[in-house]
C-alpha cells in the first residue's frame, strides 16, 4: 500500500516503453503468460485429482474404518497424528546453543564460517542466476547461440537437489514425531514454485538489482499478508521501515539513465512478475508459520515442501514435453550443464546455511548477513554485467538497506527490553 501511489503513475510510461524482443518472443508458446497458464494447468492436473481424494477419505471417515498396507500412507497424507505444539515456536528450528565455554576466538570463527558460507552460497546462485536467464549458450562467429528458456526446469532443479539433501538429513539425524497433514505442505510448494517462476521469468524483463531491490521490498506484502493469514500485529517501527524501503525502491524503479543497455530496461510485464513473485513468497513464508504449530523442524519443513515442488513441476514438465526439450539442450550445451548443477547445489547448500546461521546466532545475525549479501549481490551484477545505475537510484539503494538495518536494530532493542519486562508486560504498544 505504501510503494502503490508512488509506482503506479509510471506503469503507463513502462507499459508503452516496452518491446517484446524477437529472440524472446519468437511464438506465443514463448510469451510469459502463455507459459504461466500451461504450468498453472499442469499443477490442476495434480491438485484437483489430490483434493477430490482428500476430500473422499475424510467423508468415508477412512481414519475410523481404513485397513490394509495403504492405511499408513493415507493416514499420514490425509490425516496426519494431528499433534501440536503448545507453543509455535515449538515447531521451529532446536533452541539456539548458547555458547558457554566456547572461547571467543571459536565463535567467531564460526561467524565467519556461516557468512562465507552464505555469502559465497547465494552470491555465485545470483550471478549464475542472471547468466543462465539473459545470456545465450553455444553462441559462435557465425552463429548467435540459442537462450534457455524454461524457467519450469530450473526450478525443479534447484528442488530435487533440496529435496535429496533434506530426506538424507531427516535419515541421519534426529527429527522430532511429525504430526502435520502432507498435502497441507503443498500449499507452500505451489506458491514457492510459482514465486521462483516469476523470480527466474522476471530476469527477461528487469535487472538483477531491480529484481534484488524487489526482494528488499517483500516485507511489505509479507506484513499484509501476515494480518491476512495469521492475523499478526506490527509495531509503529515495521510500519516505519517498511514506508521507507518503498521511497527507495520507487526512486530506484522511476529514476533513468540515458543510453541504458537494454538488459536493464524495466518493463510492464517484468513489474507484473515481480508482484507475482513478491505476493507468491509471501503467501509461502505466511503459510509456513501456519505449519510450524505441528511438532517438525525447519529441514523437515524443507523436505515436505520440496516433495510437492518435485511432484508438481515434474509432472508438468512431463505432460507439456519440455522435461525432454530441456534435457536435449543439456546435452547441446555443457556449460549449461554446469551452470545448472552450480545452482541446484548453491540453492540446497545456502538453505542449510541459513538453519546453521540461525541455531547458533539468532535470525538478526542472519538478516544482517543477507542484507549484507543483497547490497554485494547488486554490486556484483553491475560489474559483471555492465548494468547502469543513476544517482537517484542509487540514492534510492541506500535507502532500502539503511531501513533494512534500522528494522533490524529495532527488533533486536525490542526483543532485549522483552526481556527486562516482567511477565505480562509489553515494551511499547501496538499498532
Amino acid at each position: 500500500s505504501f510503494c502503490l501511489p508512488l509506482v503506479l503513475p509510471s506503469l503507463p510510461t513502462m507499459a508503452a516503453a516496452e518491446e517484446i524482443s524477437p529472440a524472446l518472443q519468437d511464438s506465443w508458446g514463448d510469451f510469459w503468460l502463455f507459459r504461466f497458464l500451461v504450468n498453472a494447468a499442469g499443477y490442476a492436473s495434480i491438485v484437483v485429482p489430490g483434493f477430490l481424494l482428500i476430500q473422499y477419505f475424510k467423508r468415508r471417515n477412512y481414519l475410523e474404518t481404513g485397513r490394509g498396507i495403504c492405511f499408513p500412507v493415507i493416514k499420514s497424507c490425509v490425516f496426519g497424528s494431528e499433534v501440536k505444539s503448545v507453543h509455535q515456536e515449538d515447531g521451529s528450528l532446536p533452541p539456539r546453543v548458547e555458547p558457554t565455554e566456547s572461547s571467543t576466538a571459536r565463535q567467531v570463527f564460526k561467524l565467519l564460517f556461516c557468512a562465507a558460507g552464505l555469502q559465497a552460497s547465494y552470491l555465485t546462485w545470483g550471478v549464475l542466476q542472471e547468466r543462465v536467464m539473459t545470456r545465450t549458450y553455444g553462441a559462435t562467429e557465425t552463429d548467435p547461440g540459442e537462450k534457455f528458456k524454461d524457467s519450469q526446469f530450473l526450478v525443479f532443479m534447484n528442488r530435487i537437489l533440496a529435496f535429496t539433501v533434506a530426506g538424507l538429513y531427516c535419515a541421519l539425524t534426529k527429527q522430532p514425531r511429525h504430526g502435520a497433514p502432507m498435502y497441507k505442505y503443498s500449499f507452500a510448494s505451489l506458491s514457492n514454485i510459482l514465486s521462483s517462476w516469476c523470480q527466474y521469468e522476471a530476469l527477461k524483463y528487469i535487472s538483477f538489482p531491480t529484481q534484488v531491490l524487489a526482494k528488499a521490498s517483500k516485507v511489505i506484502p509479507v506484513m499484509m499478508m501476515g494480518k491476512l493469514v495469521s492475523r499478526k500485529s506490527y509495531e509503529y517501527w515495521e510500519y516505519l521501515t517498511a514506508a521507507l524501503i518503498s521511497v527507495g525502491v520507487s526512486m530506484f524503479l522511476l529514476s533513468s539513465a540515458p543510453n541504458r543497455h537494454a538488459s536493464t530496461v524495466t518493463t510492464f510485464s517484468g513489474i507484473v512478475l515481480l508482484a507475482g513473485y513478491i505476493i507468491f513468497d509471501s503467501f509461502t513464508s505466511n503459510w509456513q508459520d501456519a505449519l510450524f504449530t505441528y511438532k517438525m523442524s525447519s529441514v523437515q519443513m524443507m523436505f515436505g515442501v520440496n516433495v510437492f515442488s518435485c511432484l508438481f513441476t515434474v509432472g508438468s514438465l512431463l505432460e507439456q514435453g519440455a522435461f525432454l526439450e530441456s534435457l536435449h539442450f543439456m546435452a547441446r550445451h555443457s556449460e549449461f550443464t554446469a551452470h545448472a548443477m552450480l545452482l541446484s547445489v548453491c540453492s540446497a547448500c545456502g538453505q542449510l546455511f541459513i538453519f546453521y546461521t540461525i541455531n547458533q546466532f539468532g535470525a538478526a545475525v542472519f538478516t544482517i548477513i543477507m542484507t549484507l549479501r543483497q547490497a554485494f549481490a547488486i554490486l556484483l551484477s553491475c560489474l559483471i554485467y555492465g548494468h547502469a545505475v543513476t544517482v537517484v537510484g542509487g540514492l534510492g539503494v541506500a535507502v532500502v538497506f539503511v531501513a533494512l538495518f534500522l528494522r533490524v536494530y529495532a527488533r533486536s532493542r525490542m526483543k532485549k527490553r522483552s526481556k527486562k519486562l516482567p511477565p505480562g508486560e509489553t515494551p511499547v504498544q501496538k499498532v
